[in-house]
């Protein structure tokens, strides 16, 4: 900012006199709102009685930026462009950038070497800041960001305990208010298609299931547990599979109306009719839960609007850490970590 050698007071002499962190005298300098009235008040004062002017260069070269924001899927192409989660999600992010004059930036990181790649890519400063989406639990990718000291905000979360900033739905209410509603029309043998137990949103949601189950009233029966993939072809085999260990169920829980779709064929294939034989409930409230026959009673959660609060959250984080002279922080913004509601649909498959 501005230094001795010029015969300038410093930011940091700003800040011993004001008793506050060098990083809120940049902030209260360039009018953040994430500054108390009681600190500018501090700055304000020491800022006169030192006589400090903010060196312009410093400024300049501190708030340079690419416009550019990255979208990280890790996830092969094909599941991307095919599932309906992923679409409504990207359209989301791509609305609120472009209401904010950034560029999106999609990036594709499915192996360990693209991964390396990437943050390559980012440690040269390419972009302003990271979205992630589909990150599964063993994922380094979240923390080698937050080391990068670039702002990141996640779509889900690794664990219950995720320390990165995140935007998610309430998985758990999703199993449970689809076992409710199953319950309620009377079925009690209620199984449940899960997906890959190394993601938070297939563990919350399985969890969600048994915790139904038990506000219901119904003794959990692990023989009535599969396990898909959140692909239509993982949720076939693992109807199969339920067919196979448990061909008296009457219902099933699916992870995702995708996998639904593939249970959806496996039951008409072995002759039970939907929902007389086996009620179905999905989650997501796609276009898919829409057009499958009969039409997919389904747990929508607000996939477009994850992928906006998300970015809102993001460009927040970025022009907080825009100010000439603050550090990056590692701290969201003030509502850094967000649970959207989920609503139950309720069609003719249950």
């Amino acid at each position: 900012m501005s230094g001795r050698q010029n015969g300038r007071p410093t930011l940091e002499e700003v800040a011993a006199l004001a008793g506050v962190g060098r990083g809120t005298v940049s902030r209260a300098i360039n009018g953040s709102p994430r500054v108390s009235r009681q600190a500018k008040e501090a700055v304000a004062r020491a800022v006169a009685e030192l006589g400090y002017v903010p060196n312009q260069a410093a400024r300049a070269l501190a708030g340079s930026r690419t416009d550019a924001v990255a979208l990280v899927i890790p996830e092969p192409e094909a599941r991307i462009f095919s599932e309906p989660y992923f679409l409504d999600l990207i359209r989301g992010v791509s609305a609120e950038l472009a209401a904010a004059d950034k560029q999106l930036l999609l990036t594709l990181v499915r192996t360990e070497a693209e991964r390396q790649r990437f943050e390559q890519y980012l440690a040269a400063q390419r972009v302003d800041g990271v979205l992630l989406a589909s990150v599964h639990g063993d994922d380094p990718l979240p923390d080698r960001i937050a080391r990068l000291g670039l702002p990141v905000v996640m779509n889900g979360r690794r664990s219950e305990a995720e320390p990165v900033d995140y935007v998610d739905s309430d998985n758990i209410g999703a199993g449970l208010a689809a076992v409710a509603h199953l319950a309620g029309r009377g079925r009690s043998r209620i199984a449940t298609i899960s997906g890959p137990l190394d993601m938070y949103v297939a563990r919350a949601r399985l969890g969600g299931y048994r915790a139904g189950l038990t506000e219901a009233g119904i003794t959990p029966d692990e023989s009535l547990v599969a396990t898909g993939d959140f692909t239509e072809e993982g949720g076939a085999r693992a109807m199969r599979e339920l067919l196979e260990r448990s061909p008296g169920l009457d219902s099933v829980f699916v992870a995702s109306d995708v996998m639904a779709a593939g249970a959806r064929g496996v039951l008409r294939e072995a002759g039970r009719r939907v929902p007389e034989d086996v009620a179905l409930v999905g989650v997501d409230d796609s276009a898919v839960a829409r057009l499958m026959d009969p039409p997919l009673t389904s747990v929508r959660q607000p996939i477009e609007e994850m992928g906006r609060t998300m970015t809102r959250l993001l460009l927040q984080k970025i022009a907080d850490e825009s100010v000439a002279g603050a550090p990056p922080r590692r701290g969201g913004s003030e509502e850094p970590r967000r649970v959207l509601p989920i609503e139950l649909v309720v069609r003719d498959s249950a």
